[in-house]
């Protein structure tokens, strides 16, 4: 479970985010494909964490994975670890934000280069900053 930030009860939080982003960032859960807010949202700016506010992404690094979530091929460094998951009877690695460890989503090795990786990342779990 995600940490709410400083002085924050789950109270607190549960009342500042919507259900779907409590969820998402505090129970692993998945919005639908296609559905969130960010999937096909291009303009330039940044992806900060919905939880804390953490720099997550920068828009130079979205593209079109054509999976239904926002992908990105870089993280801010060092603002995303990573976690083995064994749920749904696969092998993936979920990410999670390094300040507060919301969850995010997941990191798959066959994004474009230069990285390769594509961050698959749930549109409840960030908020976009001009």
């Amino acid at each position: 479970m995600a940490e709410p930030t400083k002085n924050e009860s789950d109270a607190d939080l549960r009342a500042r985010l919507t259900p779907e982003q409590y969820e998402v960032t505090q129970h692993k859960d998945t919005e639908r494909p296609f559905t969130g807010e960010y999937w096909n949202h291009f303009d330039p700016g940044q992806y900060r964490c919905i939880v804390c506010g953490e720099l997550l992404f920068d828009s130079s690094s979205k593209f079109d994975a054509g999976c239904g979530w926002p992908s990105f091929n870089e993280a801010k460094e060092g603002a995303i670890d990573t976690h083995e998951d064994r749920s749904h009877g696969m092998v993936r690695d979920e990410i999670v934000c390094h300040k507060c460890g919301a969850h995010l989503g997941h990191v798959f090795p066959d994004g474009p280069t230069p990285t390769g990786l594509r961050y698959c990342v749930n549109s409840a779990s960030i908020k976009f900053q001009k």
